[in-house]
């Protein structure tokens, strides 16, 4: 999820593109500095889990957090090197976590633009080309189509961990009284972006004796980042707008 002007976008004829990015292009890189990168909860997993560093520490070292009005939930940023503001994760050779980049550095040149209603299963999504202008990787004459370039960039399970989180940040429903909603902005900041903590608040708080969670459930959180993942969006869904997730005891 990145910041992106109007005019870097087109719209993509019969999904259809040609673009190729490798050492051997000219631009190799120049795209990834002087970003406003938002991270996703799974970008932030992808991410902390390859340098094999705790939630806290990847937050502290590698991340910014803001709030822009009027969005109602902080963004947490990726914060670039202060010396020539480029990404921490790359190099002259490339991206040094390629394999669990986030997933708007997975689709460049694509854009995705995706809406996750309550009532629907599946988000609806819209795809778009960002020509940037330092971009050489369009001169090159690989085809592809939106399908192929989203299998080939391992997109779409990045899609289906991000849609889900979607749907809560872009929800209008109540967060209730203004008296609670410092509480409930703490909380979508550590099971959106904290996993570590959130975990801790499962299982070594009074959590699971409150709430009715299936034993096969609670086994797949223990040993899955992703399925306390999913849990933590249901969560939220429960916490901060009342929704019925989650049963109590």
């Amino acid at each position: 999820m990145t910041a992106i002007k109007d005019s870097l976008l087109e719209p993509l004829k019969d999904g259809i593109f040609t673009f190729a990015c490798h050492k051997g292009v000219d631009c190799f890189t120049k795209c990834c500095a002087s970003l406003s990168l938002v991270l996703t909860p799974y970008d932030i997993l992808r991410m902390k889990n390859r340098l094999g560093m705790t939630s806290d520490d990847f937050l502290l070292q590698y991340t910014e957090t803001r709030l822009d009005p009027p969005a109602r939930f902080p963004m947490v940023t990726l914060k670039m090197n202060q010396e020539d503001k480029r990404c921490p994760f790359v190099n002259s050779q490339g991206c040094t976590i390629y394999e669990d980049r986030p997933g708007a550095c997975r689709i460049y040149p694509v854009g995705r633009a995706s809406m996750k209603l309550e009532q629907e299963k599946e988000a609806r999504e819209k795809f778009f080309l960002v020509r940037e202008g330092h971009c050489l990787g369009f001169r090159e004459d690989k085809a592809w189509s939106i399908e192929e370039w989203m299998v080939d960039q391992g997109a779409d399970e990045y899609n289906a961990m991000n849609d889900q989180w979607l749907e809560i940040i872009t929800s209008q429903r109540s967060l209730g009284p203004e008296k609670d909603l410092s509480r409930k902005i703490q909380m979508f900041f550590m099971a959106s972006y904290n996993l570590d903590k959130f975990k801790k608040f499962v299982f070594e708080s009074r959590f699971l004796r409150l709430f009715d969670i299936p034993s096969e459930m609670i086994d797949r959180m223990a040993k899955e980042d992703t399925e306390l993942m999913n849990f933590a969006f249901e969560w939220l869904k429960f916490s901060l707008f009342g929704m019925n997730t989650i049963r109590m005891r």
